[in-house]
């Protein structure tokens, strides 16, 4: 995530923002198990409407890869009351716009209509869970939509691959030591049967949470929720992945070889714990005093004055089971990668012995209570939000509260989570190089 810093002005602008951005809302759940938040706020004429299913790439079959990403796609083509290729069409008709994305850990699709059609995405939303169609035209046209989405955002982009190659470094045992994008072997190998009883297992409403959020009337849309989702059936109860990793001791060295690119890149990968962890909300701090702007740390020496490097970055990417601590940095002209990994585990070894200057700790929390104002301040994203704090700490009001966190954590803990975490011999050290012909 990238943030600016902001002068004292502005931050204290910010934290009178937040105080008025308080987020109310009122949640229950119905008896098939389908969570639901509501969340009403009448200052515009518009309305979200969404469903967030706890199944990502992590609930995969090791051997079928891809297939909760693939399901993003295939529950677009239709129902049994919405005409095949019709899905699109009906929300742009009615003013609306939609998406949805996969991570690891989740699912989540939304519609952004006109509050005046709140019914129509609930209705839509109902039909995606109770009757979707799922058959082989669907997934033969989805496969090759998604080899193409493969294609231009992974296979043929610059260094496309390197997430992909970091996590099947990083982790042996869990799920997460694949791509979301799954395997297209394994997809072109997958039969509609499984395609069923996948969205049989995962696509139950006792696996998702509903949000509806914005110009709403709650109890007139309590009634359209029980309407359109109260008869659908609660499905079998899913076991939580609980899928433990050994420590990492010793330094995992690994090369990955693509052919779009002509500079390599320099990656560091560190195993961190689960984003719900408090010490990944500090390993979020680490990241921001890192590379949270040309004014960090890394930007600073590396590119700035050193002139060693064309880029430089760190990133806690913080997911449900664990999370990956990642720096990289693409090199100018002949400094070679070993003098990157010189020059950041200089940086780190800073924060692991000395305390951040009160200034540059002032700055931090700044940063991050601006982030906070920017992540309430639209519809959107408080009902992308209170999805996500319900399903990975079964508490919405973490919306309200998480900021606490971060006004906790101190200068002495940012330099020992350093310390625990940050370590060479814990760490996966990737060199990302331009393939040649005969490799």
């Amino acid at each position: 995530m990238k943030r600016l810093y902001l002068s004292a002005f502005i931050a204290l602008a910010s934290i009178v923002g937040m105080q008025a951005q308080k987020v109310d809302f009122e949640e229950y759940t119905l008896d098939n198990g389908l969570h639901v938040i509501l969340h009403q706020d009448n200052s515009a004429p518009v309305v979200v409407t969404s469903v967030q299913y706890h199944v990502g790439a992590k609930n995969e079959n090791p051997e079928r890869t891809g297939f909760a990403h693939f399901f993003e796609h295939l529950l677009f083509e239709g129902t049994e009351n919405i005409e095949r290729g019709k899905w699109f069409e009906i929300v742009t008709s009615n003013g609306g716009s939609n998406n949805a994305y996969t991570t690891d850990d989740i699912t989540y699709y939304y519609e952004v209509f006109p509050s005046n059609s709140v019914e129509l995405g609930l209705w839509m939303e109902s039909e995606r869970l109770l009757h979707p169609v799922i058959n082989q035209i669907g997934v033969d046209t989805q496969n090759e939509v998604v080899k193409e989405e493969k294609r231009l955002r992974i296979d043929n982009q610059p260094y496309g691959n390197i997430l992909y190659a970091v996590k099947k470094n990083l982790f042996t045992k869990h799920p997460y030591r694949w791509a979301t994008i799954g395997s297209m072997e394994h997809l072109d190998a997958a039969t509609l049967e499984e395609f069923l009883a996948f969205k049989e297992k995962f696509y139950v409403p006792n696996n998702a949470v509903l949000v509806v959020a914005g110009d709403i009337n709650t109890t007139e849309v309590k009634k359209m929720i029980e309407d359109y989702f109260g008869s659908i059936p609660r499905g079998k109860d899913i076991e939580k992945i609980d899928i433990q990793e050994e420590p990492i001791t010793e330094q995992i060295d690994a090369v990955y070889y693509d052919e779009n690119i002509q500079i390599p890149a320099l990656i560091h990968a560190y195993r961190t714990p689960g984003l719900t962890e408090r010490d990944a909300y500090v390993l979020n701090m680490i990241s921001d005093i890192l590379s949270g702007g040309k004014s960090a740390r890394l930007y600073k020496k590396m590119v700035d004055e050193n002139k060693s490097a064309l880029e430089v970055a760190a990133i806690n990417l913080s997911q449900e089971s664990y999370g990956s601590y990642i720096t990289f940095a693409i090199p100018m002209g002949e400094t070679s990668l070993e003098q990157l990994t010189e020059e950041i585990d200089e940086e780190i070894v800073k924060l692991q012995t000395e305390l951040i200057s009160e200034r540059e700790f002032e700055k931090l929390l700044n940063s991050f209570e601006n982030s906070y104002v920017q992540s309430n301040a639209s519809i959107e994203g408080i009902a992308s939000s209170l999805a996500d704090y319900h399903t990975f700490y079964g508490d919405a009001n973490k919306i309200n509260s998480e900021l606490e966190i971060y006004e906790s954590i101190t200068p002495e803990e940012i330099r020992e989570v350093a310390k625990k975490y940050l370590n060479p011999n814990q760490r996966l050290r990737l060199e990302y190089l331009p393939k040649e012909d005969n490799q």
